[in-house]
């Protein structure tokens, strides 16, 4: 028979064991940097945009890091709200949107230099006869996301400026859910036009995806601020300016930092603050995209 103090011994042990392993489990879960973007394009774009990010940041930081996919851009903010993930490419409306979800508690470490005055481009087929964006009126019309900042909130925005009002001015509103998908709606004939990122515009063009004899540019919006990294206001500040650093010294002076900004879109990351997205947040609610 086993004595009290004994058995007092044995439960004492077992405390400190679970105790151990619960240490050592949340030990291992932090040396995982679990990683996503909105899905401005199809996934297999994603995971060849940034796998070389993420090995950059596993050899650059000493731990072990994950990108996964999300299926939408809600899926994106939540994801960060929530600290399922402890980095994520935003756009500035998804950004927005994260910090009035978490109540102000997400914070943009990096943004590309580009972001600081980006654009989002109007495409139509050269043949249908809109020249500027009154002509859209009476015309099916693509978007990208309702979540995305070049893909929707901007472009509307710019429509309201000029009196346009796509829900009751066009004959159709459709979101397309990505960029991508967007070239093609208006390179099939589903929609007369369409809104898009101008980098991923430009991209299509640079690769020869897309005849611009045929589809091209009616319309290009004034700057304005876009995408970031963004982390969790509970990470760790070390982490968070290590993060940052790795960001900072990627250039395009030696291969790895070329190809690395290169699929990235961007030149060089700068750091950038939460008041850099004030505007869109403004955007966003004078749209209605934001009760």
């Amino acid at each position: 028979m086993i004595s009290l103090s004994a058995s007092r011994t044995m439960k004492a042990l077992a405390t400190v064991a679970f105790a151990a392993i619960a240490a050592f489990s949340t030990a291992h879960a932090q040396t995982v940097l679990k990683v996503t973007t909105i899905p401005e394009e199809a996934a297999t774009e994603q995971t060849r945009k940034f796998g070389p990010l993420v090995k950059y940041l596993e050899r650059t930081l000493g731990t072990k890091v994950e990108f996964t996919p999300v299926n939408d851009y809600p899926a994106a903010v939540e994801a960060l709200v929530n600290k399922q993930v402890d980095l994520v490419w935003f756009g500035g409306f998804t950004h927005v949107q994260a910090q009035i979800r978490s109540g102000g508690k997400i914070i943009p470490i990096a943004q590309r230099e580009e972001d600081t005055q980006f654009r989002s481009v109007f495409i139509t087929q050269t043949d249908s006869g809109i020249k500027q964006l009154s002509d859209l009126k009476g015309k099916q019309v693509s978007f990208g996301s309702q979540s995305s900042t070049s893909g929707h909130l901007m472009p509307r925005s710019f429509l309201l400026q000029a009196g346009i009002d796509p829900d009751k001015d066009f004959k159709r509103v459709a979101f397309s859910g990505a960029h991508d998908a967007t070239v093609a709606s208006v390179v099939s004939g589903r929609v007369d036009a369409a809104a898009l990122d101008i980098t991923v515009w430009r991209k299509f063009v640079d690769e020869k995806k897309v005849d611009t004899a045929k589809v091209n540019v009616f319309f290009t919006t004034p700057p304005f601020y876009n995408y970031n990294w963004s982390v969790h206001a509970d990470m760790p500040a070390a982490q968070r300016e290590r993060i940052a650093k790795a960001l900072f010294d990627l250039n395009m002076n030696n291969p790895e930092g070329k190809e690395i900004l290169t699929l990235n879109r961007a030149t060089k990351y700068i750091p950038t603050s939460a008041e850099n997205y004030k505007g869109l947040e403004t955007a966003g609610r004078s749209a209605g995209l934001i009760k």
